[in-house]
């Protein structure tokens, strides 16, 4: 292990709120280490090719790009005062408190794509700005090669300038959905469908938030026009309950919904495909968060929760973006900036004026309300498990199947996801629950519950042995 930097505020994320609470609190004099694990900042949403790509048009596969541009370059004016510390290829796996017997925090990372060495950043703050992921539930076929989660056909196209596939389903439910596939559409990709299991119906009782928000209602007519113009057909209501194929998806069928969320007899139909990608939502990253005892929302989908400020109840560890709660780009932003002057403010000793984020505070509150809108309506639907047939495999890293699920609840007596994990291996592989713990917990009719992982990725035997022993 090697301390790298030291600084009075450690960010972990360099996406849109990352960027905003780096560069805002940079701007009030703090001396900042920005820590990502991407090669470039921007995170998912502002996603860049590598330079080797040499892309001509990058900006032809974003939203928002004059954001971004400004983003970048306030960020490389503070890189090159010493303002901000930029650490690249580094993978934060745990946020220690109280390091080496002082007060501040030590923020572990891996470093680069092989992810071998380990470095530890010290810091008096930190910010989590650690993201989100994708929800993804199990059908049957969903293990076949070509079935990709919609982020990652985006993170293909906007990363390495490739499709997935030629002829593609975009399938699921959420707001990435049609931004996933009208970028495929105008990347040249045969969008063979756009499968949406809500219907617009759903929105109607937010009306009143939809008209708050203007700006993103006509961001949605402008991808629907998209869809439109590339001639993708748009089915909603629907859901798919099968991949097919034997080295690769081949095909996928597609069934409708009635108004409980089953699949309706007699509705479904087979759609030929080379690939699928597919997404239920998303979820927040909150391990490190969690890690450090920070309280979390678990009602539903666990978020990090904050005050006005954005501060969690752990002295010191603001928090923004999705790991506060999913809800796009220009809300991430929002709340970046306003804990960028709440930690600006609280280290330097000066009181916090809330004045200093009155916009970003009402941008903050408008787009929470559209984003909750948006996810009462967008939910998967309510008995998506009754599709999962018995030979399913749900938890992909340790190949446990359905039918094993529904034994160690039916047979053995689990009630919970951590008693069927027990009995089954179920989530003890390589991802420990992240990706397979909803479609496990759906199987097994049980609440997914806190994770309680105490490091945020898999770590080295070797890493941990050369960490130093704490009193």
């Amino acid at each position: 292990m090697t301390n790298s930097a030291s600084a009075s505020l450690a960010v972990v994320g360099a996406g849109p709120a990352g960027l905003a609470a780096a560069l805002t609190a940079a701007d009030r004099g703090v001396r900042v280490v920005l820590l990502d694990s991407g090669a470039q900042a921007g995170g998912q949403f502002y996603r860049q090719p590598a330079a080797a790509l040499r892309a001509r048009r990058p900006q032809a596969l974003h939203h928002s790009w004059g954001t971004w541009e400004r983003l970048r370059d306030r960020l490389a004016a503070h890189v090159a005062a010493g303002r901000v510390t930029h650490l690249s290829d580094r993978h934060v796996w745990f946020v220690e408190k109280e390091f080496e017997g002082g007060s501040g925090f030590g923020v572990h990372a891996l470093l680069g794509p092989g992810q071998t060495g380990s470095e530890t950043v010290t810091a008096d703050a930190v910010l989590l700005a650690t993201g989100g992921y994708e929800k993804v539930l199990p059908f049957p076929g969903w293990t076949l090669p070509g079935v990709v989660t919609a982020g990652g056909a985006q993170a293909m196209l906007k990363g390495g300038l490739v499709l997935p596939g030629r002829t593609v389903v975009v399938a699921g439910t959420g707001p990435l959905l049609m931004p996933v596939a009208a970028g495929l559409a105008a990347a040249g990709a045969d969008v063979a469908a756009y499968v949406e299991s809500t219907h617009p119906a759903d929105f109607v009782r937010h009306t009143a938030t939809l008209a708050a928000n203007p700006a993103k209602v006509a961001e949605a007519a402008q991808y629907a026009a998209q869809l439109l113009r590339h001639n993708v057909p748009v089915t909603v209501r629907h859901t798919v309950v099968a991949a097919h194929g034997t080295d690769r998806v081949e095909a996928v069928t597609v069934a409708a919904l009635d108004t409980h969320g089953r699949a309706r007899p007699a509705t479904e139909r087979r759609i030929a495909c080379d690939t699928l990608a597919v997404g239920h939502g998303m979820l927040a990253h909150t391990d490190l968060a969690e890690a450090l005892g920070c309280a979390i929302d678990v009602t539903a989908d666990p978020f990090v929760l904050t005050d006005a400020e954005q501060r969690t109840d752990v002295h010191g560890v603001w928090a923004a973006g999705e790991a506060t709660g999913v809800g796009g780009a220009d809300l991430a932003l929002a709340e970046g900036e306003i804990a960028g002057h709440s930690i600006a403010a609280r280290l330097t000793g000066a009181p916090p004026s809330p004045a200093d984020w009155t916009t970003a505070a009402r941008t903050r509150t408008r787009l929470r309300g559209f984003f909750a809108a948006v996810s009462a309506a967008c939910t998967p639907p309510a008995h998506w498990a009754e599709q999962v047939t018995d030979d399913t495999v749900v938890c992909r890293c340790e190949e446990v199947t359905a039918a094993e699920v529904r034994e160690a609840v039916e047979e053995l007596g689990a009630t919970d996801l951590r008693a069927v994990k027990l009995l089954t291996r179920a989530g003890m592989g390589w991802c420990q629950g992240r990706i397979c713990a909803p479609g496990v917990a759906g199987t097994a009719g049980c609440p997914t519950g806190p994770a309680k992982r105490p490091f945020a990725r898999p770590v080295p035997l070797g890493v941990l042995a050369k960490e130093p022993e704490h009193p």
